[in-house]
């Protein structure tokens, strides 16, 4: 055996010893370190997820990864979407569509949890799944410094759309799923309230940041509240929007802090910090990313996500520009540090049905490097 045949076999060796270690998350123990990120599929009609979903999700159980967390999935809410293809949590056949998804994934030997989620001001006006449902939000507006087209929210609309969460929440738990992830990431409803580019109230729910971290809390108590005390409930946040790239909720340890801990308090169990790039550091004078100061700053798990596994960001790849396989060393790094204690595989996964196993085999030579077109079809 040569020397670089007992390198590659020390990597192999060292990488199953990382990655497939369990994870408790609550009351829940994830089998590896491996999550497959959230990743908007629009191939379900009429908001029903069908038996071609199901086998979409259960190839990548089968495979191995870990926790399965879900597309977004619009809460019972009217103007929660802007598509009638994107699945729905809510209505008797769209959660018998994902029974039957949950069902599937369990069989594969997976864990799974939905995301739940409203689009608030990216919505446009006459979009299904409901056209004459308006768009809504702190302030009515979608970006910093946009004018108004939408509906400012008010009390009603608030405690209407904390109990459309906590239903979904309640039926995510009564159909057999093993948690819930809430989206509160990219410029969408929760965090149009947790950015003052798009909230500008003056009420309770607005001004400094544990104001308008209020609503978001209220939603992860209302959750809380209605599931089991170990049922895992995940938040994903972010700093950038897809309304800006640059934009940062925080530029401070301490001002992430304020936004975190009442999250926590409310009930989080873990946080799933999206960034575009998990390798850079979030704050001057320490390598630790979004993830690392999450954990650090809350004492909770968290999922790091960010460009697994590819090289250039996701910006670029979905822009219809390829990518190609990145090293996974750094990554150990970090896991095997305790940095953080999952990670979230988006396009590599959806490439690659078969990524959780390559990787946990060490055959890192087969793995299928991203091409966009793997975007068009349930593989």
């Amino acid at each position: 055996m040569t020397v670089a045949d007992d390198t590659a076999t020390a990597t192999e060796a060292r990488t199953a010893r990382i990655l497939a270690r369990p994870v408790q998350l609550n009351g829940l123990t994830v089998p590896n370190r491996i999550v497959m990120a959230p990743m908007t599929r629009q191939f379900s009609p009429g908001g029903i997820p069908g038996e071609d979903v199901a086998s979409y999700y259960a190839r990548r159980a089968a495979a191995g990864v870990g926790l399965i967390v879900t597309e977004g999935t619009y809460v019972g809410h009217d103007s929660a979407g802007q598509s009638d293809d994107i699945p729905r949590f809510h209505g008797e056949k769209q959660l018998a569509g994902w029974k039957k998804v949950v069902d599937a994934v369990h069989a594969a030997g997976g864990t799974i949890a939905p995301q739940l989620w409203h689009i608030g001001m990216v919505r446009q006006a006459g979009q299904p799944p409901y056209t004459d449902a308006p768009a809504v939000g702190p302030s009515g507006i979608s970006s910093a410094g946009a004018e108004v087209t939408g509906k400012e929210m008010t009390q009603q609309d608030l405690d209407d759309v904390i109990a459309a969460f906590a239903r979904a929440a309640a039926d995510a738990e009564r159909i057999g799923f093993d948690g819930i992830e809430l989206h509160g990431a990219h410029g969408y409803l929760v965090d149009q309230f947790l950015w003052e580019g798009t909230n500008r109230r003056t009420d309770a729910y607005g001004g400094s940041a544990v104001a308008r971290t209020k609503f978001a809390a209220e939603i992860v108590a209302a959750v809380r509240a209605v599931v089991s005390p170990g049922f895992p409930v995940i938040f994903r946040y972010s700093q950038w929007k897809q309304q800006a790239y640059d934009a940062r909720l925080a530029e401070t340890p301490e001002e992430l802090a304020a936004i975190l801990t009442p999250l926590a308090e409310a009930g989080v169990d873990a946080f799933h910090a999206s960034t575009r790039r998990y390798w850079v550091p979030e704050f001057e004078g320490s390598d630790l990313n979004l993830a690392g100061w999450t954990k650090k700053l809350t004492g909770k798990p968290t999922i790091t996500v960010g460009s697994v596994g590819l090289d250039g960001d996701f910006i670029r790849a979905f822009a219809g520009e390829g990518s190609s396989a990145r090293s996974i060393d750094d990554l150990l790094d970090r896991l095997e540090s305790d940095e953080f204690d999952l990670v979230a595989i988006g396009r590599a996964l959806l490439q690659d049905p078969e990524w959780a196993a390559k990787v946990l085999a060490g055959r890192f030579t087969e793995l299928n490097a991203y091409d966009p077109s793997a975007l068009k079809s349930l593989s």
